[in-house]
């Protein structure tokens, strides 16, 4: 990591000389973000909207109006970058994601729409720093962030709302389910930078706002009405999808929207089709917005969504790629899913331009993930038992027929008020708030096991911050914070709690020039999960004679027993950070920009809590009974530390007829004592976008390469993912401001590619066939998307 060190040190040192020479083209103006903004950003409707305050605007870097219409208004308007957008993630004050003292990316709705996305993976795939870990015959949604991923290790909230999902298998510990088409734009924070936003965010977070009435009714409309209809190659794609809304008055807004989608079993890079990747998606949403006073904003929100698939793979035929004669040929079993998602979220907000000591945002808000699933089939060769009339199954997977159920309520509020005042040359705002969460988990299994692999029970947790932003002219910047978090965790099977005190500073110079560069150190606390402290049981035998030879505590057997420990302690992340931000507009020439984030960091991770295999006699047996075999457990335990640390670049130059940009993620991470390689590390990955614009916009031409490279400094439990090398192609027609057509081409080189690490068979001889299958990508696929705008006054 020296050398790597080594060469990002320079990087950022020389790029920092270089742009150092523009800022006397800068005057001085007034820092970003601890003073009320002149110019408030405002939404599509006829009376303005009075939102959070942004810090004083930048003259260097205006934010165009174009950026608040919809996307296919956007003919002969003037283009901007996504780097400009307004973000409130990482310090709960509103600021430009380019002058935000910390990693943050943004996705706006215009890159949504242009990319007929099937999955969210397909919109945040090229932002620095992250990575996906999705099954093909699973709709859910697993983001890894620094390297760092399940068991809440990375917030998700979508409309502020914690998505707390976890479910133990051949899968990520930790996803969510969110149809791409309801998106409206994401905010991406790397990172315990970001620690005020709640409790476990030791890799980050990753924020989701579905779509609203500005992204449908524009600027002199009363009421408008999008439409998108999307078809696609290899599985037979297709997507519907309708959001309308309308200003009842000044005061009320109504919006609601459904989508449709569904696809067929689709073919990897090499050909082969993986089974089970048949899918049917639907989903509703619907928002109330009421305006009862000068300031005041009350929006009710509702989202459902239901995905109807089946998940888990069949024996391949021997023959074709990865597959493998008798047991180590095995799938798994598989079961008929039906999963249904409920949000509802109720939000009050004030913000008055000349009220300085109140500036709140309060939200309350009910989760549920609701899954429904019955066994189709049993791919297991070992000896089957338990299962009434002779019907294949076994005590662990459960019998063909029977049902299970996995249950996850998540109660929550998050409140926070911004107070601002000035001493001098200095701008302060001070941003204190509260949030908290309750999961409550209810697992039911017929005749199988899952229910004490992930088990039931109730985890509560709450924290409370304060932060201080204070500005000195155009000078300094500096954000500093305290959180102190509490966790309880209840079960039949026993309790736990803890708490701690986390802190945050940043310290930023010439915060409003062409070049901010930036130092951090902040810190993440991570309580453990129900499943880690508490899952309990056997993992089953795959074939005759592979081994059930372990014995465990609760008389079942497998190839090895999961043991809790409600001894577990919560993890701690300290980041250290260094930072450039980069903004320079009329660069070249009049009329474009460069926007670039340059970020260094490490981050230990002290108390790491990582699962464990080790060897021992059945449970309450020593000494050894003869000629019973040594059982093997499985156990979340803490090891001493990890070490997770990297660089990272985004950077876009825009010379509004072309443009290119750079996303670049270099990184390692090991478990300092064995000196072995994370498994969730990804080493390198660099992303080339460029497209052109003719007809004063109305048509795009654009590509995204991504080169990856494969992680190989893993535990031997394991299986690397590849190296592989990504190419798509997207055009966008435009021939009015209502019509729009998208066009696009996925993996262009058809390649066959698997993300990330697989684990490995108990025996670590074969991969987990599951997963190794069903973690290919799709090979080549092909899209056309008709997208139309009504609206009227």
């Amino acid at each position: 990591m020296s050398g790597l060190n080594a060469r990002a040190c320079a990087l950022l040192l020389s790029m920092s000389i270089v742009a150092l020479g523009a800022v006397v083209v800068v005057g001085p103006v007034h820092a970003q973000s601890a003073e009320a903004s002149s110019q408030a950003v405002q939404p599509a409707k006829p009376k303005p909207i009075k939102r959070k305050r942004a810090g004083a605007p930048m003259a260097e870097v205006p934010v165009p109006q174009a950026k608040l219409m919809n996307a296919n208004a956007q003919i002969g308007q003037p283009v901007y970058q996504s780097l400009d957008e307004i973000t409130v993630a990482a310090t709960k004050t509103q600021e430009r994601a380019i002058d935000a003292l910390a990693p943050v990316s943004v996705v706006t709705l215009e890159q949504i729409q242009g990319r007929n996305a099937s999955t969210v993976g397909d919109l945040v795939y090229n932002v620095p720093g992250v990575w996906l870990q999705d099954r093909g015959d699973d709709p859910s949604t697993a983001i890894n962030i620094r390297g760092l991923q399940d068991f809440g290790r990375v917030a998700v909230v979508v409309d502020g709302a914690r998505q707390n999902y976890q479910r133990t298998g051949h899968n990520s510990n930790g996803s969510f389910f969110l149809n791409p088409e309801l998106i409206g734009g994401i905010d991406i924070v790397r990172g315990p930078t970001a620690n005020i936003y709640g409790s476990g965010a030791i890799g980050g977070v990753a924020s989701f706002r579905t779509k609203d009435i500005q992204d449908v009714v524009r600027p002199g409309e009363r009421w408008g009405l999008d439409t998108n209809t999307v078809f696609g190659t290899n599985s037979g794609r297709a997507l519907g999808s309708i959001f309308g809304g309308v200003h009842v008055n000044s005061n009320v807004d109504v919006f609601a929207g459904g989508t449709y989608s569904t696809q067929n079993n689709y073919k990897d890079g090499l050909g082969v089709t993986v089974e089970n990747t048949a899918q049917r998606l639907s989903s509703g949403i619907a928002k109330l917005t009421v305006r009862p006073a000068d300031g005041h904003e009350i929006k009710l929100g509702g989202i459902f969504q239901e995905d109807i698939y089946n998940v888990g793979q069949p024996r391949r035929p021997v023959g074709q790629p990865f597959a493998q004669p008798g047991a180590a040929g095995n799938g798994t079993s598989v079961y008929a899913t039906n999963l249904k998602n409920y949000t509802t979220t109720l939000g009050w907000k004030y913000s008055r331009p000349d009220d300085q000591i109140f500036d709140w945002d309060a939200k309350i808000y009910w989760n549920r993930t609701d899954s429904q699933q019955v066994k189709t089939l049993h791919n297991s060769t070992a000896a089957t038992g338990n299962c009434i009339g002779g019907r294949p199954g076994n005590s662990i997977t459960g019998c063909v027929g029977d049902q299970r159920s996995y249950l996850i309520d998540t109660f929550g509020f998050d409140f926070h008020n911004t107070s601002r005042f000035e001493t001098g040359d200095w701008r302060h705002a001070v941003t204190y708030g509260g949030d908290g969460f309750r999961d409550n988990v209810s697992t039911a299994d017929k005749s199988g096991n899952s229910n004490k692999t992930t088990p039931g029970g109730e985890r509560t947790v709450t924290g409370a911050f304060v932060q201080w932003k204070t500005n000195y002219t155009s000078l300094f910047e500096m954000v500093s914070a305290i959180r102190y978090d509490n966790y309880q965790l209840s079960s039949s099977a026993g309790s736990a709690s803890g708490d701690r005190f986390s802190p945050k500073i940043t310290i930023g110079l010439l915060p409003a020039s062409v070049v901010t560069p930036y130092v951090s150190y902040a810190e993440g606390y991570r309580a453990p999960s129900i499943t880690e402290t508490l899952v309990d049981s056997a993992h089953v035998a795959t074939g005759a004679g592979q081994g059930d030879f372990s014995i465990c505590p609760d008389g079942t057997r497998g190839f090895f027993c999961f043991l809790p420990n409600p001894n577990l302690r919560p993890e701690v992340g300290k980041t250290k950070e260094i930072g450039v931000n980069i903004k320079k507009n009329d660069l070249f020439r009049a009329g474009d920009s460069f926007r670039g984030k340059l970020n260094l960091f490490r981050n230990d991770v002290d108390d790491y809590i990582d699962s464990v295999q080790f060897t021992g006699p059945p449970f309450n047996s020593f000494p050894p009974i003869p000629g019973v075999f040594p059982t093997t457990y499985l156990q979340y335990q803490n090891i001493a530390h990890a070490r997770i640390q990297g660089f990272e670049a985004e950077t876009m130059y825009d010379a509004n007829d072309y443009f290119v940009g750079v996303s670049l993620t270099l990184q390692e991470g090991k478990n300092t004592q064995t000196n072995i390689g994370l498994y969730s590390i990804q080493p390198q990955k660099v992303t080339t976008t460029a497209g052109l614009r003719f007809l004063d916009n109305q048509v795009i031409l654009s590509a995204m390469w991504t080169s990856v490279k494969s992680n190989t400094d893993i535990p031997v439990t394991y299986l690397p993912g590849t190296s592989y090398d990504l190419v798509n192609l997207y055009l966008q027609v435009r021939p009015t401001k209502d019509f729009a057509l998208n066009f696009s081409v996925e993996n262009l080189l058809n390649q066959y590619y698997r993300p990330y690490a697989i684990p490995r068979a108990a025996d670590f001889t074969s991969p987990q066939n599951d997963v190794l299958w069903a973690s290919a990508g799709a090979g080549i696929v092909y899209k056309a998307g008709l997208r139309y705008h009504f609206g009227g006054s």
